[in-house]
């Protein structure tokens, strides 16, 4: 879920929320209601890709700078829920795992909190850790830094971020 937190960050810096987005854009949702219709993308699979509801938030604020900025928010997080909802489902008919753990940065949003917890209306057990150890992944980068480190691996300074890379 990786692109989940990304997918926060870039609608918080489009809007002007700034980094984190996450919690930035969780806030501001709470005042707007989810009134803008945003594309989502189905696969075969169970896939994700936030990149056609990060270009519709995009030109949406770019053609109207003066979009009511909560309901933008609160319509991007109710949609990606709905995205991240309908695939849990779908794992769940493919595997029959009746199971969920939902944790990392994202994990912290409280309206995913209340979509997920709702799939235990329908016999699903879902786990979650505690709002305070909610965070984005900065100890498993560091962990892994630090054996790279150790190893001998090394990075120039102007090495920029790797969204998708594999360690």
């Amino acid at each position: 879920m990786m692109q989940f937190g990304e997918a926060f960050d870039k609608v918080a810096r489009v809007v002007g929320l700034g980094y984190p987005g996450g919690p930035k854009v969780d806030k501001l949702a709470k005042e707007g209601q989810p009134n803008i219709t945003l594309p989502k993308t189905h696969f075969e699979n169970l896939d994700f890709s936030f990149s056609g509801i990060k270009t519709a938030v995009i030109n949406l604020h770019h053609k109207d700078p003066e979009i009511n900025k909560a309901d933008l928010c609160a319509s991007f997080e109710k949609t990606v829920t709905e995205i991240l909802v309908e695939n849990i489902k779908k794992a769940i008919e493919q595997t029959n795992v009746k199971t969920v753990a939902l944790a990392g940065g994202v994990s912290a949003n409280k309206y995913i909190r209340n979509e997920v917890l709702k799939l235990e209306d329908e016999g699903i057990k879902v786990y979650m850790p505690d709002l305070k150890l909610c965070t984005d992944n900065a100890a498993m980068i560091a962990s892994s830094g630090y054996y790279n480190f150790i190893e001998g691996k090394r990075d120039s300074m102007d090495l920029n971020a790797i969204p998708n890379l594999k360690l």
